[in-house]
């Protein structure tokens, strides 16, 4: 597995979750359509920074009572020890009625946090929003008042949420906008492509904020746009 270095993972935090999916596209033109979430997130937590990590993939139902006892040390352990940190978990709700009961609350936020995962991608629901883990992220399906049955499943296994693709130990980008599996190999490369997409994006944002903008000046900032390769 490649390793991501100080100098990558502060400047992926730089950006925006929207910017890594256009650097993405033109780096891996075959993740233009996959890999991040195609159904809208509730966001806990609008105001923290985009958090980066490497994925522990989980499995939950809720509706109905579990046939056997979830084995809660082997669980966190996969959280604390199943890979590379900061880590964020990646859950998939398998109830036909995903966020039936939340697995997410006060309670948890704060025994992920402190196991070094920093936010969780759910398609399933959360509670206790006001006393949750202060600077842990959560992207989720709904808000729901309730646990019901919640249960983890199992771990370690590939999951769909909400339209994103994820395996175990997958980089993934979030922020208030939603999540994104960035390839390792791709990492340096979707820097530099933000770079230059920010360069292109700011001579026409610029040129739209000045006095007396019109189609002229519109067509003299894709021109400059242009030139930046």
């Amino acid at each position: 597995m490649m390793e991501l270095d100080n100098d990558l993972r502060d400047a992926l935090l730089k950006l925006d979750t929207p910017t890594v999916c256009n650097a993405l596209e033109v780096v891996n033109p075959a993740r233009r359509a996959r890999g991040f979430n195609i159904r809208p997130f509730v966001c806990a937590r609008p105001s923290l920074p985009p958090i980066l990590g490497f994925a522990r993939t989980v499995r939950i139902r809720a509706a109905h009572k579990p046939r056997r006892p979830v084995d809660h040390d082997a669980y966190y352990s996969y959280i604390a020890e199943g890979g590379p940190v900061p880590s964020i978990a990646v859950i998939e709700d398998i109830d036909d009625t995903p966020g039936y009961g939340a697995h997410w609350g006060e309670v948890n936020t704060n025994i992920h946090y402190g196991l070094g995962c920093l936010g969780v991608v759910t398609n399933g629901s959360i509670r206790d929003i006001p006393d949750s883990q202060e600077k842990f992220q959560m992207l989720a399906g709904m808000v729901n008042p309730s646990h019901a049955w919640v249960n983890v499943v199992d771990w370690g296994v590939d999951v769909n949420v909400h339209g994103m693709e994820a395996s175990h130990n997958d980089l993934v980008h979030a922020d208030l906008h939603g999540s994104v599996v960035i390839p390792l190999e791709d990492a340096a490369g979707v820097i530099e492509e933000a770079a230059r997409i920010m360069a292109r994006e700011r001579i026409v944002i610029d040129a739209a904020k000045r006095p007396g903008f019109n189609m002229e000046r519109l067509r003299e900032a894709w021109k400059g746009m242009s030139e930046i390769h």
